[in-house]
């Protein structure tokens, strides 16, 4: 089969969040839960993935790294929060807000991802870490994350009592020192490559009673056992081995912040003279309006637990922020805007060639035709192909979606074609979307409803369907969509575990008296769809038997 031709993609969302670590994940956490339509872009190379266990974290401590990201993530989906998986490459300030698609004057971005996709926000949050700059010595590398350390608070406790070399490279590496002298009394500090430090640091260490050894040798190499991976020491220039369990150095660190500076962020050096990084203020605000930064990127020493706080933090002054802008807006109806997610779908909508194919799904098609014809409501109706089949068939047809763009096509293409179709913007998950128990087909055709932990969505689309009544949900099988991509070249634009699933739904219907489950599987998507690539579909009919 030909290949399919790439097709990019633009999006709008209240927040992107660069960097899904937990700085990222933790603002994007509070602002999911404010209402606000977040995306998240993550690539996957956290600062702690050599790491196999983190330490200091009130109630994770000594779980996986990997772990508490996965955790995180479902957190935020659950309040319908996306986590794509892809990478930033350029963010740009629109002064104006006109290429914001915000209408009103105020400051917006535009995200540029690979594969050519692009995201614009409202606001943007850098989360996107630093990068541990390791001295050049042979082996050293590769042993980052186990046994070479560089946090006493990370993994001393892990090494405490066993033989500690400490590489310096710089006078501020004897910063630890005294931690790592209290964690063991087999300590020796190695003055490397000529490294001019302050002696008045040193003294401490060689004084009577101290018991640290010192050595200015540069070293030449990690030492490993021969019969097994295992460290054992540091080999000097002068051919002396030093013996080891673990080594200690401190990394020199470059902040990521090479995507930000085309909106004007630059990175300032770092008071230690060991790296840079991104400067905010108490608020995570960075110089440059409307872009914050959380995490690692404003602060080399914060460990997880930190970097989760301050992104916490962050994420709430940004919702603030949006709330009092949008306050200030509504008291002026020209600058009134749509919700972040309507926004999104008028996006799609707002060009005058169709976006669909105009023809039915083939499911619906399939599942329908058999039924005598009663009210149908179609949920995420789109440009209407489904609810004018239905409508040409003799359903008094409801259709229902965020976009009052795609309504109105629905209505102009109802109107030419003399069917009455009635059609409502609904939000699937605000209080009372549909009304209760009055249609009898209910039909959700690759919709997007968000996620919110108390389902109301989920009760919304269900509370719908009339006694006797059909529900009828269909959507792309997810398994392809959470299928790796390489990051340096593409970005997967959506995000399945963020929105209501057809097994989700299928869940609920599981053991209920008031329901029947007559289909759930998974099948080949019939013909007549605008994507011509085959693709399997994940398909739900049931019965509602009981008063719900």
């Amino acid at each position: 089969m030909a290949a399919q031709p790439h097709r990019t993609v633009e999006r709008t969302c209240d927040v992107a969040v660069v960097g899904g670590s937990a700085a990222g994940l933790a603002a994007a956490l509070q602002l999911a839960r404010q209402r606000r339509a977040v995306i998240v872009v993550d690539d996957g190379t956290p600062r702690n993935a050599p790491a196999a266990h983190m330490h200091g974290y009130l109630g994770h401590d000594g779980a996986p790294p990997s772990a508490l990201i996965a955790r995180s993530r479902d957190e935020v989906r659950r309040y319908g929060g996306e986590i794509l998986t892809g990478r930033a490459l350029r963010v740009l300030r629109t002064a104006d807000g006109s290429d914001g698609d915000h209408g009103d004057g105020d400051p917006g971005f535009r995200v540029e991802l690979t594969g050519g996709h692009v995201l614009r926000a409202r606001r943007v949050v850098a989360a996107t870490g630093l990068v541990d700059v390791l001295p050049d010595i042979d082996g050293l590398a590769g042993r980052w994350g186990r046994d070479v350390l560089h946090c006493p608070f990370c993994h001393g406790f892990e090494v405490r009592d066993r033989r500690l070399v400490q590489i310096v490279t710089h006078t501020w590496n004897l910063h630890p020192t005294p931690l790592l002298r209290h964690l063991t009394d087999r300590l020796t500090v190695v003055v490397h490559d000529g490294t001019e430090v302050d002696e008045e640091a040193l003294a401490p260490l060689t004084a009577a009673g101290a018991e640290v050894a010192v050595e200015r040798v540069p070293v030449r190499r990690i030492v490993t056992g021969p019969d097994d991976d295992r460290l054992t020491g540091v080999e000097l220039v002068d051919g002396r081995t030093l013996p080891a369990d673990a080594v200690v150095v401190g990394p020199r660190f470059t902040v990521r912040a090479e995507p930000f500076a085309p909106a004007g962020l630059r990175a300032a050096p770092h008071p230690t003279g060991m790296g840079d990084v991104v400067e905010v203020d108490a608020t995570g605000r960075t110089a440059v309006p409307g872009l914050y930064a959380a995490g690692n990127v404003t602060d080399p020493s914060m460990q997880v637990l930190h970097a989760a706080a301050h992104g916490s933090r962050v994420g709430a002054t940004v919702a603030f922020d949006l709330a009092e802008e949008d306050l200030r807006a509504a008291a002026d109806a020209a600058a009134a805007r749509p919700s972040a997610h309507e926004a999104d779908w008028d996006r799609r909508y707002g060009d005058d060639a169709p976006v669909w194919s105009g023809n039915p799904n083939g499911t619906l098609v399939r599942e329908v035709e058999d039924l005598a014809p009663g009210r149908a409501l179609d949920v995420g109706a789109g440009e209407g192909g489904d609810a004018l089949w239905l409508a040409e068939r003799g359903w008094r047809v409801t259709a229902t979606d965020i976009s009052a763009r795609a309504l109105a096509r629905v209505a102009a293409e109802a109107a030419r074609r003399g069917l009455d179709v009635e059609c409502r913007r609904r939000d699937a998950n605000a209080l009372d979307a549909f009304e209760p128990a009055a249609y009898d087909l209910v039909s959700l055709q690759y919709g997007a409803i968000p996620r919110t932990p108390d389902q109301r969505g989920l009760r919304n689309l269900l509370g719908a369907v009339a006694p006797g009544g059909t529900l009828l949900v269909v959507a792309h099988d997810p398994a392809p969509m959470r299928e790796a991509v390489d990051v340096t070249e593409q970005t997967r634009m959506y995000d399945p575990d963020a929105y209501l699933g057809v097994d989700e739904i299928a869940a609920a219907l599981e053991g209920s008296p008031d329901w029947k489950v007559e289909v759930h599987e998974l099948r080949s998507r019939p013909p007549g769809a605008a994507s011509g690539h085959h693709v399997d579909d994940l398909v739900l009919r049931a019965r509602r038997v009981g008063p719900g």
